[in-house]
């Protein structure tokens, strides 16, 4: 598995790869050529991991901020420490930034209010969704890991390649 190359140049390979792996966080399952399923899951692991093991370390810090008035405000804002910031870099680096979509019959003004204030969707689900998550189902099971399951759906029609769903558990 760690030698398996897709059928495909580095470059088109890591590509599908990211594609799938955004996908398959976005959705929370997708289907695929099990070669693909195993290595997108692979993948798929190691970001979780990332976030899980950082997802906590945030730094509390005071900022001055000017109001309508023109006076200045004391508020207290949540940054990310060192260990989110370079893991939400590293995941940011890897996964493509999918875009919130409208939903059907959801008024613009809604769905601006929905996704106020979040420039990046996919890696807050990630840091503020699996990441508590699976970090909670490890606490209970005492293990880590294992936040993939790949399951075999049987030969494609066609080319009779061997498909298999992969899913966020």
């Amino acid at each position: 598995m760690a030698n398996d190359k897709l059928g495909r140049p580095s470059k088109e390979r890591n590509s599908l790869l990211r594609g799938q792996v955004s996908s398959l966080l976005w959705n929370g399952s997708i289907e695929t050529t099990l070669a693909k399923a195993k290595a997108t899951a692979r993948m798929a692991e190691k970001i979780l991991t990332a976030a899980i093991n950082s997802y906590q370390d945030t730094v509390s810090v005071v900022k001055e901020i000017k109001d309508a008035s023109g006076k200045k405000i004391k508020t207290e804002v949540l940054n990310d420490g060192p260990k989110k910031l370079a893991a939400r870099r590293k995941i940011m680096a890897y996964v493509y930034d999918i875009q919130e979509q409208r939903k059907p019959k959801e008024s613009k003004e809604v769905f601006k209010a929905r996704i106020e204030g979040i420039n990046h969707p996919l890696i807050e689900k990630i840091f503020n969704v699996y990441a508590p998550k699976y970090a909670e189902r490890a606490k209970e099971l005492g293990q880590g890991g294992g936040y993939t399951r790949v399951t075999k759906l049987g030969m494609r029609r066609g080319d009779a390649s061997e498909m298999a769903k992969v899913e966020l558990i």
